[in-house]
């Protein structure tokens, strides 16, 4: 945990500073505060809480996901609630006329618990991976014909050019009451998931373990997925889709928390915000001439783990 928290501050700092253009550095050095304030708190400070703040999320909750399920592969983006959340933040914003924050926030959260209770309906309670990842395929790929339909059929003929980059994931030129809209909800959620790490730990026994230990796995149920879809959903309505962040850290925690799923929550989140502020980091410093998609950075590394995932199960059930 200490290493982890000395590498994201480390990361964190490189971001408020390598990514500083020159003329800004030379501000501070002249003593022009206006011009600094603006770049520091109007510019990287929303970046960077965005990357920080989406990061755990992703972490946190694939991590309860997983947890709930019992099983791996379960995260945001491939139980459908992330292509959920951008279905009601699309409807929301270019249907409904929502342009508030936190409105739009909203509607996202409610898109992606509603992703997530049609996940647990089609999936059952403990689903084997292959039915896990066609439900959420199902889920995903119907959210997306929605989305891509909503878009379509927007009043603004520019509404599917803008949205196209933003479902594509960007933390670019967002504002510090975006990043307030959309952390606040999602850290509230966050910290009641958090506090059900025993309850995960003792779940993974079994329902019947977990009742006589005096909790709830119904309630815990309901929580997880309600709970999940909100603080995924806010963070979806304002930086888009961001996938495999949610996987990855997840499995990397729980193999340094000895398997124990609840033990992995925390751990997850720190490394969910570590490797978004990476990937953050990356977008803006390619060599490509161009500000690179946050979403294909983070598929870029997530697809090889999620390739190895599949074949070492593949290779457990065959030992």
């Amino acid at each position: 945990m200490k290493l982890l928290a000395a590498a994201l501050l480390l990361t964190s700092l490189a971001a408020l500073s390598l990514l500083l253009p020159w003329a800004p550095l030379h501000a501070l050095f002249q003593n022009d505060a206006a011009l600094a304030q603006l770049v520091l708190l109007e510019l990287r400070l929303p970046r960077l809480l965005l990357a920080l703040g989406y990061g755990a999320v992703l972490g946190l909750t694939g991590a309860a996901l997983q947890a709930l399920f019992a099983n791996p592969l379960a995260s945001p983006d491939i139980t459908g609630a992330s292509s959920g959340a951008a279905l009601g933040a699309v409807t929301g914003g270019y249907w409904l006329g929502l342009t508030a924050p936190l409105a739009l926030a909203g509607a996202g959260a409610a898109g992606g618990t509603i992703a997530l209770a049609l996940l647990f309906a089609l999936a059952g309670r403990r689903p084997d991976n292959s039915t896990l990842l066609l439900s959420g395929l199902a889920i995903s790929l119907a959210a997306g014909a929605a989305t891509s339909l909503a878009l379509a059929l927007a009043p603004s003929p520019f509404a599917f050019y803008d949205a196209f980059a933003w479902l594509m994931g960007s933390l670019a030129d967002r504002s510090l009451g975006q990043a307030a809209a959309a952390l606040v909800p999602a850290a509230l959620a966050c910290v009641w998931l958090a506090r059900r790490i025993r309850a995960y730990d003792q779940l993974a026994l079994g329902e019947d373990v977990a009742a006589s230990l005096g909790h709830n796995p119904a309630r815990l149920r309901i929580e997880t997925i309600v709970l999940s879809g909100i603080a995924v959903g806010a963070c979806v309505s304002v930086c888009g889709a961001v996938g495999f962040v949610g996987l990855v850290a997840p499995v990397l925690a729980r193999s340094w928390t000895r398997g124990h799923p609840g033990r992995a929550l925390l751990p997850a989140a720190l490394l969910g915000s570590l490797l978004l502020v990476a990937a953050d980091l990356v977008t803006r410093l390619a060599p490509i001439g161009r500000t690179v998609p946050l979403g294909v950075i983070t598929a870029l590394f997530g697809t090889p783990t999620f390739i190895w995932l599949l074949l070492r199960m593949r290779w457990r059930l065959a030992a």
